[in-house]
């Protein structure tokens, strides 16, 4: 038994995963292996330095102190070698803020910004919703994995684009992107003027035969041409203390960016999310070792589950993240045929493909990062939804 084994019960805490099915699906009663968060507790150091500020009893406004920016630059430094400096860090509320606030700053209504799908929906949105356009240029899923199509990359750079949002690593796909592949992109990216916003959230969660490379760190150049995002949401499990970095060297780029946030009448975190973002990276190393390992293990047991049970659904190679992005194509159902299986003969709540983008269909994704009870349960849920 190790302390991911714990089962935690979530509801009546508002916890959209286990309580908010009903207005997601359309069904209550439902296994919840969807929204990307985990039912595990933070580092208990975590939880100790809210518990000691709470108990403090006086929260008034509050600033980010330079032992914060410190321990983000310690963490990236140790866990990606990246040597960045604490004055290119402007702070968030999330990632997806992060990316609405990089749309709205380098960009203009009207202007193209490109993606490659499948990807997080949110970035679909967060052009759409700033009134530009989407410029897709579709990842490449050959054998268990996706690849880069460099030709439609660089022809949908030709065609105009300000802004490219990159996703790394993947989310749906898992994929870690190399340091080959990043170059080239990135180069690209040079030759064509357009802006980086680099989505990392997930650089924390790879697995130990891969290794995640920020896009920024690579060269001068690119240093200069990226936004690189992180929060440690995903990495510890704190989505709702709202916390988030934007690591903006370009002293322009970082200027604009700050602007922005600034127009929209926001200045600062709150002061839970300080303490837990500052306690998590100052602390958090070997509680995040620990689960690397469990997730491993939880992957391993998904894939011979579905190997054994299930061999017409394939799993996208997850090279990172603690999302499986399943295959689900051979077993010829429409996506609406799709989810009705898995709501109506599993209960199981699963992300569809669809909401991914052009090649997401007659996928789901998967959320493995749950005590192994949990998991074995959703994958029988899933078995009695597809046999």
């Amino acid at each position: 038994m190790t302390i991911f084994d714990e089962k935690i019960d979530r509801l009546n805490t508002a916890s959209v995963k286990w309580e908010a099915t009903k207005e997601v699906f359309g069904e209550a009663d439902l296994w919840p292996m969807w929204v990307a968060d985990m039912d595990f507790k933070p580092p208990q150091a975590v939880i100790e330095a809210i518990q000691k500020r709470a108990d403090h009893g006086v929260f008034g406004y509050t600033f980010i102190p330079e032992s914060t920016k410190q321990a983000i630059q310690a963490w990236v430094l140790k866990r990606h070698g990246w040597s960045i400096d604490p004055s290119w860090l402007i702070y968030c509320s999330g990632v997806v803020q992060a990316i609405s606030t990089a749309v709205q700053a380098f960009t203009e209504e009207g202007d193209r910004v490109l993606l490659q799908s499948p990807v997080y929906t949110p970035f679909f949105n967060m052009i759409e919703q700033n009134n530009r356009i989407v410029v897709n240029a579709p990842l490449i899923l050959e054998n268990d994995g996706y690849k880069i199509d460099y030709t439609r990359f660089e022809d949908a750079l030709k065609s105009g684009c300000k802004l490219f949002l990159l996703c790394n690593p993947h989310n749906p796909g898992g994929r870690v992107w190399t340091k080959e592949e990043l170059s080239r992109i990135g180069e690209l990216c040079l030759k064509y003027n357009c802006l980086i916003l680099s989505d990392e959230i997930h650089s924390d969660l790879v697995y130990k035969e891969y290794k995640h490379i920020p896009i920024a760190s690579l060269t001068n150049d690119l240093s200069e041409n990226v936004i690189t995002c992180i929060a440690p949401s995903k990495t510890f499990n704190l989505a709702g203390l709202q916390a988030s970095v934007a690591i903006i060297k370009n002293t322009k780029l970082r200027k604009q960016f700050d602007e922005t946030l600034k127009r929209q009448g926001y200045f600062s975190l709150n002061t839970f999310g300080i303490i837990a973002m500052e306690a998590a990276y100052r602390d958090g190393e070997a509680w995040l070792e620990d689960l690397i390992d469990y997730l491993q293990e939880n992957k391993q047991y998904a894939l011979r589950f579905l190997q054994e049970h299930l061999p017409e659904i394939s799993c996208v190679k997850p090279e990172g993240t603690y999302l499986l992005w399943l295959d689900c194509r051979k077993l010829g159902l429409s996506d609406e045929e799709l989810r009705t299986a898995l709501l109506q003969k599993g209960k199981l709540a699963l992300e569809p493909g669809s909401k991914y983008g052009p090649g997401g269909e007659g996928f789901v994704r998967m959320n493995i990062a749950c005590p192994k009870d949990y998991l074995i349960e959703g994958l029988k849920r899933l078995k009695n939804a597809l046999k």
